[in-house]
């Protein structure tokens, strides 16, 4: 595995240097940094650290300052038991259904991810500073330009610590110290229960020690400290922890090592000796200026562009595209003895999906094709479960899986949907139109497409009106996973998510010139059923179920975002779905909402045009749904009736949503042209973005100044031809470089530019 060979590149020893007082003054901090006056006392509200392998959060328990320590691919790879069974079959499952006899189904299927404590991922460990005695913490500071963490205290002690960007390798250094210091490394407890019951296992975690493992050794030999733990299978992974003090200031290293026995192990060459914190913080501070330079917006909100900064660094902190993608935690694992929330695993059932969205209007697809990366890997894994549970050719995917694609069960109208790769789909055509890349559409995103939709054509059937439909489908979360889950007409969710498939194969294959593929796909395309919807014109979950329930997943409401096949553009048919559909959600109101609910409402509300709804949605998300560092934990925190979960597990697809919909306000392209500003609210008089991506691989640039568009520049990678709606009366050309500008439709220019050309249009 590609991302394995990355994660095993081995840390040579530390050696001291001391840091020259230059290089700590230039860290910035920043009006978007988190900052807080003294350390927080929970790790969910921890100092966040992270570079797509290892993660670190900082806080403060008792006396003592607590790093806790996670490396993204710590799994426990265990079957999930009593999933392998004879049973094991969509067709098996559709006659139960029809006999009305599904309590089995539940047995075999659901419960074991309710009652099993594996497969899941696992927490790596705790470094611990003691720090009594040096009085009250003064500030604790999360700079995210430079992706660094810095403490100081009443007595003059300073800590500053970062994981490096590129490299496994998480560094500390304190300064000022009052005497001699060293860490304490502190294995998680899998030989010792936990006291406290959760109340429920699956959302507050399960106990460690229902993982059966013999607790790990620490060893400690001068300045170095190792842990090594054993996990199922012969898995096992090393902790180990170096320091150097010199007068009052230490400097260290910690990094986690994993080795799974079934992998073949790949030579890696080993870094040169003598690796220094200066060096390391040089080439770490340059990646994130990097990653910040590649777009940047203002908006007159504070809440929501501090948000949008911290969801922004988040995502730079956990995406990589050599590492695996963003779980539901990512590298930064519960630190309570507990085995995570919903075992830290892979939802594709929304959650993969929403923390990808802020990546390709945001210009950072060199982070979002990890994940494409992470699918094309697991390609045979899937197409072993689509031929065992399905029994068709092509690719579907698991729901819910493992780190190595496996199924774990669940909810199965969700967990072995036969939709979730098509949602999947998704993405590699956002990655190809936001992109360009042509190999990458030859390579990848077609013959995924093109498995997917073969999938679809086998596993669907033709009623007697010619129109294709699943057997049964579904619609997540809707009725639970109940026997009344099940519908024997096309849920809206899953029928918007097989046109989606069939449309983007035949957008493909015509750009590749298959014609036979392309005449193919039309024609199944022109075999779907027209969305159900209400007399009032109102997308239903169903044909038999309108929407009458408060619910946490919008599935119903795919056709409008994120899949766009239903779109304001379109004209007033559209826009009074949309408007109705919308209107529908408000008032049946967020009693069961998540936080992610009112980010994907904020994408909702823009496509609608509706600027004051998507920053309200957003708002409420930023002050009601996250924890003071910025996580989202689902429920209302604020307990205010935002909606009736106030639980708190973390989780993160709602962070990144956050910041597909404040992009969402400031630009469009899925409509087959730019529109800059399309949503966002009257009183916004100021507002700028800088290098937002748009589909066609164009980089755009807008100003809004005293309430009126005065400037937008669009540049290209690629070379090719847009249309962008004009914001203004009339318009000037104040740059242009390899480009062209012509008139189209009423309201419309023509842009046609080079490789690397760019045009800026003014206000006149």
């Amino acid at each position: 595995m590609k991302w394995f060979r990355h994660l095993l590149a081995p840390i040579a020893c530390v050696y001291f240097l001391t840091l020259p007082p230059a290089t700590a003054q230039s860290l910035q901090a920043g009006p978007y940094d988190l900052q807080f006056a003294q350390l927080p006392t929970r790790w969910d509200e921890a100092l966040p650290l992270g570079n797509g392998t290892l993660g670190a959060l900082i806080w403060q328990k008792a006396n003592h300052v607590r790093f806790s320590l996670d490396r993204v691919d710590l799994w426990d790879l265990r079957p999930m038991k009593g999933i392998d069974r004879p049973e094991f079959s969509y067709r098996w499952v559709q006659g139960q259904v029809m006999k009305k006899d599904y309590k089995i189904v539940q047995e075999y299927f659901d419960k074991p991810y309710d009652q099993e404590p594996g497969p899941t991922k696992i927490p790596g460990a705790a470094l611990e500073f003691d720090t009594q005695g040096w009085g009250a913490v003064q500030s604790a500071r999360l700079l995210i330009r430079d992706a660094v963490a810095e403490v100081k205290w009443q007595n003059g002690a300073v800590l500053r610590s970062f994981v490096h960007a590129t490299e496994p390798v998480g560094w500390f250094r304190f300064e000022n110290l009052p005497a001699r210091f060293s860490p304490t490394l502190i294995p998680p407890a899998y030989g010792k229960p936990v006291q406290e019951k959760a109340e429920n296992a699956v959302v507050d975690g399960d106990d460690l020690v229902r993982l059966g493992y013999a607790q790990g050794t620490v060893s400690r030999q001068n300045n170095k400290i190792t842990y090594h733990q054993t996990g199922w299978g012969g898995f096992t992974y090393d902790v180990t922890v170096q320091w150097t003090q010199k007068g009052k200031t230490v400097e260290g290293t910690w990094t986690i090592t994993s080795d799974y026995p079934q992998k073949k192990k790949t030579l890696v060459p080993i870094k040169p000796v003598g690796r220094t914190y200066a060096a390391d913080l040089a080439s770490h501070r340059d990646w994130w200026h990097r990653f910040w330079s590649k777009s940047s917006l203002h908006v007159p909100d504070p809440v929501l562009l501090k948000q949008w900064h911290l969801e922004t660094y988040k995502f730079g902190a956990t995406a990589r595209a050599d590492t695996p993608p963003i779980s539901l935690q990512a590298v930064w694992t519960a630190d309570n003895g507990r085995i995570p929330p919903w075992k830290g695993d892979y939802h594709h059932d929304l959650n993969t999906q929403l923390s990808y969205w802020p990546s390709y209007s945001g210009n950072h697809l060199e982070e979002s094709i990890g994940y494409i990366n992470h699918l094309e890997e697991n390609l045979p894994t899937y197409r072993d479960y689509t031929k065992r549970f399905f029994g068709t050719d092509g690719i579907a995917v698991p729901g819910v899986t493992t780190l190595t694609g496996k199924e774990m069960g669940g909810w199965i109208q969700y967990s072995l949907s036969p939709t979730v790769s098509s949602w999947l789909a998704h993405h590699y055509y956002l990655q190809w139109k936001y992109s360009q890349d042509a190999d990458f559409l030859r390579q990848k995103a077609y013959p995924w497409l093109k498995g997917v939709a073969q999938h679809l054509e086998q596993v669907t059937v033709l009623d007697e009106n010619g129109k294709r439909k699943l057997p049964i489908s579904s619609s997540p979360e809707i009725k639970n996973n109940s026997l009344e889950a099940w519908f024997t007409t096309n849920t809206n969710y899953d029928l918007a998510l097989m046109k989606f498939v069939f449309k983007a194969a035949t957008e493909m294959a015509t750009v590749l010139g298959n014609d036979t593929d392309a005449k193919r796909w039309q024609a199944i395309q022109n075999q779907w059923d027209e969305f159900a919807l209400t007399e009032q014109k109102e997308l239903m979950f169903a044909a038999s179920l309108p929407y009458n329930e408060s619910h946490r997943h919008f599935s119903h409401v795919m056709a409008i975002h994120p899949l766009g096949l239903i779109r304001w553009e379109d004209g007033e048919a559209s826009q009074q779905i949309i408007r109705n559909s919308l209107a529908l959600l408000d008032r049946v109101g967020p009693d069961w909402w998540c936080g992610y609910s009112y980010a994907w409402l904020g994408s909702l509300k823009a496509r609608a045009k509706d600027g004051n709804g998507a920053r309200e949605a957003l708002h409420t998300f930023a002050s009601a749904f996250c924890s003071p560092n910025s996580f989202h934990l689902n429920g209302d925190q604020t307990k205010s009736g935002k909606s009736k979960f106030t639980y708190r597990p973390f989780t993160l697809e709602g962070n990144f949503a956050f910041a597909a919909g404040l992009q969402e306000m400031l630009i469009q392209s899925y409509a087959g042209f730019i529109e800059v500003f399309p949503a966002i609210p009257a009183t916004w008089q100021e507002a700028s973005f800088t290098d937002l991506r748009t589909e066609g691989a164009f980089l755009v640039s807008a100003q809004r100044r005293e309430g009126t568009i005065t400037e937008i520049t669009v540049k290209s990678e690629k070379g090719g031809t847009t249309r962008l709606k004009l914001p203004f009366r009339k318009h000037g050309i104040k740059a242009s470089k390899q480009a062209t500008v012509e008139p189209a439709e009423a309201g419309f220019v023509t842009v046609k530019l080079q490789p690397g050309g760019s045009v800026t249009l003014v206000s006149q």
